[in-house]
């Protein structure tokens, strides 16, 4: 019922704001929307929006929508806002300064919802004219880079969250999943996330506004894949070196000592925020 009427505000927003945000030079019919939210593997979604397919966007944070249209794309679907307008909407989402961070989005195609995570820096070629210089990419379950190959972590958690499943998630995840869920979080400023992934404690809030001044916050990988095969049952502390990019003053790096414990065998783990704190602040 909580997933349900979750999905209920996000149609009740883009029917309120439709007219205002998303019509622009030129008007997108759709036919009535159902409420089953997908999550499609990207060999379906690719036949869902084809080239040329025009559907709508809608920001999870802000609620803002904007029309799209795909153009291209072979692992994931490269697209471009729709309209000078539709640009401008998308740029107000990311505030009025285009990133390479990724958002939680569900997409409109026809009567169909389906959750899929974007980010908002125009690269590569573009063909309309709609002030944005090139297109953006918007990835699915199973979607992958079209440099590496490889599927990109912080998008697929956006996938997630965009289908309500994020806290499903950090509720199963490993020690290790939780560390690479708070690296996400940390990178894409999601303070939501961050809080889906360490422990809930009076530095909270104090650790939030820490994490606000952070650029950059990358893990050393191999030294985070030597903890796979953990036993531990309750607690564990696992050293990685970490480049920290704090704003405004040079890349360092460091060792941080995570702290990842649960009260017994029946509950989740989460990640120690005392001790993060103290080592971030």
């Amino acid at each position: 019922m909580k997933s349900i009427r979750y999905i209920m505000v996000w149609i009740m927003l883009f029917f309120v704001m439709g007219n205002e945000q998303v019509h622009a030079e030129k008007e997108v019919m759709y036919s009535p929307i159902s409420f089953d939210l997908q999550m499609l593997l990207w060999d379906e979604a690719k036949e869902v929006i084809p080239n040329k397919k025009i559907f709508t966007v809608i920001d999870m944070e802000t609620g803002l929508s904007f029309n799209v249209q795909r153009r291209a794309g072979s692992q994931h679907a490269d697209v471009q806002p729709l309209t000078k307008k539709d640009t401008k909407i998308m740029k107000k989402i990311y505030n009025g300064e285009w990133s390479w961070k990724r958002r939680a989005a569900i997409l409109i195609v026809g009567d169909q919802m389906i959750a899929g995570s974007m980010h908002g820096m125009p690269h590569g070629a573009g063909a309309l004219e709609n002030d944005f210089p090139g297109h953006f990419c918007i990835h699915f379950p199973g979607s992958t880079t079209h440099k590496s190959r490889n599927t990109d972590r912080a998008h697929q958690l956006m996938v997630l969250k965009a289908a309500g499943k994020l806290d499903e998630y950090a509720e199963l995840a490993t020690p290790i999943q939780l560390i690479q869920l708070l690296n996400v979080a940390i990178n894409q400023q999601d303070m939501g996330m961050m809080n889906l992934a360490v422990s809930k404690s009076k530095h909270n809030a104090k650790l939030v506004k820490a994490l606000k001044h952070i650029d950059s916050f990358i893990l050393d990988k191999s030294q985070l894949e030597q903890f796979e095969n953990i036993d531990a049952m309750v607690l564990v502390e696992m050293p990685i070196k970490v480049k920290m990019t704090v704003k405004g003053k040079e890349t360092k790096t460091k060792t941080i000592h995570f702290v990842v414990r649960r009260n017994g065998l029946n509950s989740r783990w989460v990640i120690d925020s005392e001790s993060f704190y103290k080592q971030v602040k």
